[in-house]
């Protein structure tokens, strides 16, 4: 009973959550699901093979400029100028990613490591935190938005990797995490050789770098939805055997869910950057800066601290440059 509450606990923060999301315009009256939708959940998954990843430093960003602009007196024709004159920087981020991104049903405000990140970003541009617009996006959407020019940039816990450095560019990284698992606590699994051993079925988001890693192993069928926190709920159902993702949004899977914890060795680094379209270079050299200020001025590991301590000391990714 105490695990059935817990997900209608989580169904109803999902359902609230994308309601404030709807895009303008859209009917208000029809109800959120109280579940996964079918057509988000994908059991079996198709994954697409792997291709050859192209040769690159998949850490190395621009180089900031010599001297940053004042906030609201950005140099003239470039991008910054133009969201300047617009009045508002717009970012795709994720609202259902507790101590990330999520909207705290206390205040009503989006919270979160990255969310502080886009406000100081925001800071920057007009010298206020609060001229930013988020928009709701999913994991597969975070690199089209960008594409269709849709949004400023996009601080979605994106992997920094070769293949997606071809299709966007990136700042410098802002946060590292490692690839885990949370399973149901007492489940007697502690790696993905345990789901393996039982034919088991591990859940992750679709066009993520996570499934693609967990469809590479042998006895583990993937499952795959919009969001991690469908993810859960699948978990929760008892649909799946584990959750796989970055260990920065599993963290807040567990802190919702107490009935879970996380296990085994890490499966990979997950570097994360700022994305940016790809013809926006100027921005990724300005949003480089405003990192600069936030690691030696010491915001960004206050920042860490306040929301995903429980993973440890905050660690200082050094800004790595290309030119």
């Amino acid at each position: 009973m105490r695990r059935l509450l817990l997900a209608l606990a989580v169904l109803v923060l999902t359902a609230c959550t994308a309601c404030s999301s709807a895009r303008p315009g859209a009917g208000t009256d029809d109800p959120a699901p109280l579940r996964p939708r079918p057509q988000n959940v994908a059991d079996p998954a198709v994954v697409p093979s792997p291709s050859p990843q192209p040769g690159c430093d998949p850490l190395a960003s621009y180089r900031p400029p010599a001297s940053m602009p004042a906030p609201g007196r950005m140099p003239a024709g470039s991008t910054m100028a133009r969201i300047v004159q617009r009045g508002r920087l717009v970012v795709g981020i994720d609202q259902n990613a507790y101590l990330l991104a999520y909207r705290d049903r206390t205040t009503g405000d989006l919270a979160g490591f990255e969310i502080d990140l886009a406000r100081e970003i925001a800071r920057a541009l007009f010298g206020d935190p609060a001229k930013v617009q988020f928009r709701h996006i999913t994991t597969q959407d975070r690199i089209p938005v960008l594409q269709r020019g849709e949004v400023d940039m996009v601080i979605r816990t994106v992997t920094m990797n070769c293949s997606r450095w071809q299709q966007v560019n990136f700042s410098t990284e802002y946060l590292r995490a490692r690839q885990r698992i949370v399973v149901d606590r007492g489940s007697g699994i502690t790696s993905l050789d345990d789901v393996a051993a039982r034919r088991g079925k591990v859940c992750a988001t679709k066009g993520s770098t996570s499934i693609a890693k967990i469809a590479t192993i042998p006895g583990i069928g993937p499952v795959t939805t919009d969001s991690t926190i469908d993810c859960l709920v699948l978990l929760q159902q008892g649909q799946v055997d584990a959750v796989s993702t970055n260990d920065t949004i599993l963290l807040g899977l567990v802190a919702q869910d107490p009935g879970t914890e996380m296990v085994g060795p890490p499966l990979s680094s997950e570097p994360s950057g700022v994305a940016i379209p790809k013809e926006n270079v100027d921005l990724v050299r300005f949003t480089n800066g405003v990192l600069e200020r936030l690691r030696s001025g010491g915001a960004l590991a206050r920042s860490y601290r306040r929301w995903l301590n429980a993973l440890g000391p905050a660690p200082t990714p050094a800004a790595v440059y290309r030119d």
